[in-house]
């Protein structure tokens, strides 16, 4: 059994982690920030601590795979949610911002199972695509010839989407 501070603990890391990753979401004026992606976060890492408090008493031996399918597959409800489609084939944004609500999601379940390395490559590796990315991407597009497909931003006459 997990004591309290280490509950605490990973808690309190998913917050942060979801935090950092949703602030750069608000930076962006993106439909999802801070606040949603840390407890996106925290929801996760609660949900697999207690399915391993329930592992380590053998009341269900496999509860922490189900709780992770089941995190997983409420995010994509919520992932799909910011992605928008209007108008053409192509027209397509919010497809970053859905990504960033799995990955926090898989942040917080590493969390609540204490998989500190984990947290910190994911987050280091993060918060240099969500920082570093959109350049890195137009250098790219601009060596290669490419449309720079940044796809959380609206094309030219399509309203941004609100939170």
């Amino acid at each position: 059994m997990l004591p309290w501070w280490e509950i605490l603990l990973r808690l309190g890391i998913a917050a942060l982690a979801g935090g950092l990753i949703g602030l750069n979401r608000d930076l962006q004026g993106k439909p999802i920030g801070m606040r949603t992606l840390a407890l996106v976060g925290v929801a996760s890492a609660l949900l697999v601590a207690l399915a391993d408090q329930s592992a380590d008493l053998d009341h269900i031996s496999d509860a922490t795979s189900r709780v992770i399918q089941g995190i997983l597959t409420g995010i994509g409800f919520l992932g799909a949610g910011v992605i928008v489609h209007t108008g053409g084939r192509h027209d397509v944004h919010g497809l970053t911002t859905a990504a960033c609500t799995w990955l926090t999601a898989c942040i917080g379940i590493a969390c609540g199972a204490g998989q500190w390395p984990g947290v910190l490559a994911a987050m280091a590796i993060t918060l240099a695509v969500l920082i570093g990315g959109h350049r890195l991407e137009g250098v790219l597009h601009r060596l290669l010839g490419g449309k720079n497909g940044d796809d959380d931003a609206p094309n030219k006459g399509s309203p941004a989407p609100e939170d």
